[in-house]
């Protein structure tokens, strides 16, 4: 029996980066497969800070059938036109990757989630507890 889901989510991993006019390095991200799954909210709060400007801050956990993260292709497309560019955004070259919580991040209908942790509970290889910070909608 499967989890199923409701919701799919692109997972991205952290493509070469470029060095910009001040030297600092510019990172694309390159998407590597989908997951389906369910999106539910850990903990959240909205604040002001100092400048009275209103700050979103969530945690959520992502669950789905169990999933492999382990040599991703780069040259895997979700859709011809990427959610937050509109662009095709692929590697030239076929790189192998690991998704791992160092290198990737999920897009769930066009917005940004860090992840946090991943986790295949007492190693079971059932499903998948991805954590997730919110990042907002780039």
């Amino acid at each position: 029996m499967s989890i199923g889901g409701n919701i799919y989510a692109l997972l991205q991993v952290k493509g070469n980066g470029v060095k910009n006019g001040i030297g600092a390095f510019e990172y694309d991200w390159v998407d590597c497969t989908s997951l389906h799954g369910w999106l539910d909210l850990s903990a959240g709060d909205s604040k002001h800070n100092i400048f009275n400007a209103k700050i979103q801050e969530s945690t959520h956990i992502f669950l789905c059938d169990f999933v492999s993260l382990k040599a991703l292709s780069t040259k895997w497309v979700w859709d011809p036109f990427s959610f937050l560019t509109g662009v095709i955004n692929k590697e030239e070259q076929d790189t192998v990757v690991d998704a791992t919580s160092e290198n990737a991040r999920m897009v769930i209908k066009g917005l940004v989630y860090e992840i946090l942790l991943i986790d295949n509970p007492m190693n079971m290889n059932e499903h998948l507890e991805i954590y997730l910070r919110f990042i907002g909608g780039q």
